[in-house]
């Protein structure tokens, strides 16, 4: 179903003389419980999922997008959800394998597969790695057993830890979900969970601060949360023990491994996903693709895509309902919602995603993803050096400590001048 802009844009419609690199994600919408901090469009698995069934609209799904993407390499692919570990490994390789043979898919593709730590998905993590999964990303977030029970976690301390273990023994590349800001948490035990996630030794952290989400529980029966001032040294906490270990503050919540691989590092920086400077780290090239304004597919329940083409920018919801968008798949029609993004709006997309790097963005970047004059944005960017929220020269623009600060306000600089 198509839908009209909310208004009409005096800017001239975008224009690209070659398209963003593309990836992949592929939604699996259930879990084995619904914890009371999220917010994703996932759904308890209140006995056996129908894993095939699913597999089958995924790949259907998959079908009748090729069109819209024919001939684009994949550079990444990302199992999120929900917890994608729930299904089998069998399953997972069968859509791999039937993404492999749909598009093609780049030789050395970073693919990820979020799982949770408890045992019955640690079983697996070996047999993930056989399915063609390179990176594993494990939703640990605390490592205190009183935290753990408050955010409903269905893991304690020590089945997060063996199955880190475990990870680390079959993957090369694993990330540690952790979050602060928790229920009755301390910035003691927000560094001691930090400290823990250091020792386990895994190539990239993320960090995320717990924020009360619409729709549910915690939004519902709020618990209660440390203050803004103790958020604050958490974060600075976080922030000092991650440097101190070598890992790169990169993006706002996100830390990657300095590895001392010059060969790597070399190949990766010359990806098409990597326009950050040269340095020893391992990024998340996916989620990098998102804040390079990159082009992505995404396919199952509730999943979302931006496309560019040479002369716009269209964006795609699917249906949401796992039922749902299972006959709707089947039927050739997952999508729910699709509408070409205004010219007026793309500057403000742009800059949400690409001023969350720590490091900014080249200059040459908006035109190249953006499809715009720079001239677009000249002005917003003079406003905001002038308010000491980026620093710029003709090879870069970067967000300063401020501006990481006070995001928002950055942000809003480069709103239609209606939504000010």
């Amino acid at each position: 179903m198509a839908f009209p802009a909310s208004r009409l844009s005096p800017l001239a419609s975008p224009r690209f003389t070659a398209l963003p690199p593309l990836s992949l994600y592929i939604h699996i919408p259930w879990c084995v419980r619904k914890c009371p901090y999220c917010d994703f469009n996932s759904h308890e698995a209140r006995g056996p999922v129908p894993e095939h069934s699913y597999i089958d609209a995924l790949i259907a799904d998959l079908e009748a997008a090729l069109p819209l993407v024919w001939g684009r390499k994949v550079y990444t692919v990302f199992f999120g959800g929900g917890t994608p570990s729930v299904f089998s490994a069998d399953g997972i390789e069968r859509i791999i394998a039937a993404v492999r043979a749909r598009v093609p898919l780049a030789i050395d593709a970073e693919i990820t597969l979020e799982a949770n730590p408890g045992t019955f998905e640690a079983e697996k993590f070996r047999a993930f790695r056989a399915a063609g999964v390179n990176r594993l990303s494990i939703g640990v977030q605390s490592f205190n057993p009183r935290h753990l029970k408050a955010l409903a976690r269905i893991h304690d301390d020590n089945e997060a830890r063996a199955a880190i273990g475990i990870a680390r023994g079959n993957f090369d590349n694993v990330n540690l979900d952790i979050m602060y800001g928790l229920p009755g948490q301390s910035v003691a035990e927000a560094s001691a969970d930090v400290g823990s996630a250091i020792a386990c030794s895994p190539r990239h952290i993320s960090a995320y601060h717990l924020t009360i989400e619409p729709n549910t529980y915690f939004h519902r029966y709020p618990p209660p949360l440390p203050d803004d001032d103790a958020t604050a040294q958490m974060q600075e906490a976080i922030e000092q023990a991650l440097a101190a270990a070598g890992y790169e503050h990169y993006e706002t919540s996100a830390f990657a491994k300095r590895t001392g691989n010059v060969l790597e590092e070399k190949q990766r920086s010359d990806s098409r996903l990597s326009p950050l400077s040269s340095r020893l780290s391992r990024l998340c090239l996916h989620n990098l693709n998102y804040w390079t304004f990159g082009d992505y597919l995404g396919i199952g329940a509730g999943a979302h895509s931006k496309l560019s083409f040479p002369d716009r920018i269209t964006r795609q919801v699917r249906y949401k309902q796992p039922k749902q968008y299972m006959e709707n798949a089947a039927a050739g029609n997952a999508i729910r919602e699709r509408h070409d993004v205004a010219a007026n709006d793309i500057p403000f997309e742009f800059m949400m995603n690409a001023l969350r790097l720590n490091e900014g963005f080249p200059a040459a970047l908006f035109e190249e993803r953006a499809g715009l004059p720079f001239t677009t944005v000249l002005q917003q960017l003079e406003q905001a050096e002038q308010k000491g929220l980026i620093v710029r020269d003709h090879r870069r623009i970067a967000p300063t400590a401020l501006g990481r600060r006070f995001l928002n306000d950055l942000l809003q600089l480069f709103l239609p001048s209606e939504e000010r």
